[in-house]
């Protein structure tokens, strides 16, 4: 008798439903070239349409009065050559806005439509351009969505234009790479910060009033461990987004599928509506990428595009690499005519400056700020000359200078090395005026309180003030975003992107004779790694001052920069402490430098007159007031290295 068949069980049931839902899950996204092109126009038009529809809608924002008028943001575009400005001038008149954002809404509704032919490419194209021109008069109201649109709508258009499928195969990959350059930037950058490493960065987000949602908000504040699951799934799919080309692209649909996801997630929670179809437009072509050749929808697609770029980028790193070395053997070089201090830490202070034993005036002692150097004093420091004794140098890290010390660095690491460098570096009996710019200025406090009679005045220069995050409510909440960026800073200088990095506005403005070596200083890891390491000392020591200042028995001059102040009046107010906490029968003035913002103050030669003028007054008036009993010094008691100015600051 035959047995009767045994009924498969409910597991065994759902294994091959459970195979099928995985199958479907994995795997590339096979799209053919002139489907990837297509769907990518599609995408990248919808992004459009909306953002010329809202701009039409709202078009008395460009009139006079509004943030975007064309009067004033121009200025930013004026070094650009005559031509140019004169075509930006152009597309910014209300006229020509008009008409250039109608005919983007019907070149995008068009572009909708189905069709492949090649005025798809012209009307793409004429979107990414008429897009590039309309920025500059946009600024303020655009977003990413509207950047990457223009990249990828100028791209697509150049590709549908192209007349050879290798050349449009290389255009595709372009657009594909930077999507995956998009992605992964965005998520190593966040990863460097530490709130999101630990998931506080989206609660602080959801508080914010642009993008913040309240209900979110809450339940990241009621939920942390949820939160920051979320945050790690975000920046892993961010990080490790490229994990698509492995194993013939078996991970392209979960990890488009999870950008799509994110993109949408955002545009309901920030209203970064326009992200969605602008990002995603760069999703075909990363699936037409990633599909294997052998596939028939990718048969004769030409990868010569990756190799090569490959091929650049490993060329690039070597000439980067290269450039670096070369670029930190110079600014570690000992300036001509300076001298080394070692202090009690073992830190080895590079020094520079004048100073004989002919004159008894007080020595300028230049202190510079965090993620500066002592080259911000060059306008002054050339309008002392030889006639008056000054003396610069770099804090342990900075420049030439080495950190030596062990143990975690503390601000009065600091402190104590410019007390060793006045007691090697100034002959005994010599008075200093400690005049420091930014961090530099709270130093020179510091300092000032230990060398006691040493110290003739202290001069602050937009200082800081040690309770500045406390009691100012914009510090305390920028700290954070400032450390931030300094690590960026010094990640990407040591993994050799010097080269690449613009001239920061303050080293422009500088000297001609100190500029080429200070640029090398910023392009270099040394500077911005010092400051990380500052900041860091800052954001522990600052929160804990209570007050008040410590009684100083010196003169004091206080330089505010307007920019510095306007923005932030709590700092005016700490600035009136700083002078206040000189006692006694001093001379005691503070002066507000209009026009000049924080670095301008010293390296802008029009405000460096200003602040040279006051400063000049002030030495003058307290020389007066000390008595004609203090005896000079015979010749040749002064250290060695010290007696003539540097060449770089003459």
């Amino acid at each position: 008798m035959p047995s009767r068949p045994t009924r498969p069980s409910g597991s065994s049931r759902l294994r091959p439903t459970l195979r099928a839902v995985l199958s479907a899950l994995q795997g590339p996204v096979p799209l053919s070239r002139e489907q990837a092109m297509g769907a990518t126009e599609r995408l990248a038009a919808t992004t459009s349409l909306l953002s010329s529809v809202e701009h039409l809608a709202r078009r008395r924002e460009h009139r006079s009065s509004r943030m975007n008028e064309w009067a004033i943001s121009r200025d930013a575009y004026a070094r650009y050559n005559r031509p140019f400005r004169k075509l930006l001038d152009l597309a910014s008149d209300e006229r020509t806005h008009r008409a250039l954002h109608a005919g983007r809404v019907a070149a995008s509704a068009a572009l909708i439509l189905p069709g492949n032919g090649r005025w798809r490419g012209a009307a793409t194209l004429y979107l990414g351009v008429s897009g590039a021109l309309l920025y500059p008069g946009e600024r303020y109201g655009t977003d990413g969505s509207d950047q990457a649109s223009t990249m990828v709508q100028t791209v697509t258009g150049l590709a549908r234009l192209a007349p050879s499928s290798r050349t449009q195969d290389a255009l595709i990959w372009y657009v594909a790479l930077q999507g995956n350059l998009s992605y992964l930037i965005s998520g190593w950058v966040k990863l460097l910060g530490p709130d999101w490493r630990s998931g506080a960065a989206l609660a602080g987000v959801m508080r914010t009033r642009t993008y913040g949602h309240e209900g979110v908000w809450k339940l990241a504040h009621r939920h942390p461990r949820t939160t920051r699951a979320l945050v790690y799934g975000v920046l892993g799919l961010e990080c490790l987004f490229p994990v698509l080309y492995l194993r013939g692209g078996r991970l392209t649909r979960p990890v488009l599928g999870g950008a799509v996801l994110f993109h949408l997630a955002n545009g309901y929670v920030m209203g970064l509506g326009r992200f969605l179809p602008a990002f995603a437009a760069m999703h075909p072509m990363v699936a037409y990428t990633s599909t294997p050749r052998s596939h028939p929808a990718a048969a004769g697609r030409d990868d010569t595009m990756p190799a090569a770029v490959a091929l650049l980028a490993a060329g690039g790193a070597a000439v980067l690499g290269t450039v670096a070395a070369a670029r930190r053997l110079r600014v570690t070089d000992t300036p001509h005519g300076g001298t080394a201090v070692t202090t009690r830490h073992g830190n080895e202070l590079s020094v520079q400056g004048t100073l004989d034993g002919r004159s008894t005036d007080p020595v300028v002692v230049f202190v510079h700020g965090l993620g500066a150097c002592p080259a911000y004093f060059a306008w002054i420091a050339r309008a002392f000359g030889a006639d008056r004794p000054w003396l610069m140098y770099n804090r342990a890290g900075y420049g030439p200078s080495r950190r030596r010390a062990d143990g975690e660095f503390t601000l009065e690491e600091s402190v104590d090395d410019l007390v060793d460098l006045v007691e090697a570096a100034v002959p005994e009996g010599r008075q200093v005026a400690l005049m420091g710019h930014s961090l530099g200025g709270e130093i020179s406090r510091r300092a000032a309180v230990r060398l006691g009679s040493r110290v003739n005045s202290v001069i602050y220069v937009d200082s800081s003030h040690p309770g500045q995050l406390t009691r100012s409510a914009q510090q305390g909440a920028t700290a954070p975003r400032i450390g931030e960026g300094l690590r960026t800073m010094a990640i990407s200088l040591r993994l050799g992107f010097g080269s690449l990095m613009r001239t920061p506005d303050p080293v422009a403005n500088l000297p001609e004779q100190v500029r080429d070596k200070v640029r090398m200083e910023f392009a270099d890891s040394r500077v911005w790694t010092a400051a990380v390491r500052e900041w860091k000392a800052v954001e522990q020591d600052f929160p804990s001052f209570t007050g008040p200042l410590d009684a100083l028995d010196t003169h004091a001059l206080v330089l505010s920069a307007q920019r510095t102040v306007d923005r932030d009046p709590d700092h005016l107010l700490m600035h009136k402490d700083l002078a206040d906490a000189h006692h006694g029968d001093r001379t005691v003035r503070s002066a507000v430098i209009e026009g000049a913002d924080h670095d301008g103050i010293l390296t802008d030669p029009q405000y460096a007159a200003a602040t040279l003028r006051h400063l000049l007054a002030f030495l003058a008036d307290t020389a007066a007031r000390e008595p004609e009993a203090r005896p000079g010094l015979p010749a040749g008691t002064e250290p060695s290295g010290l007696t003539a100015a540097s060449e770089e600051n003459r």
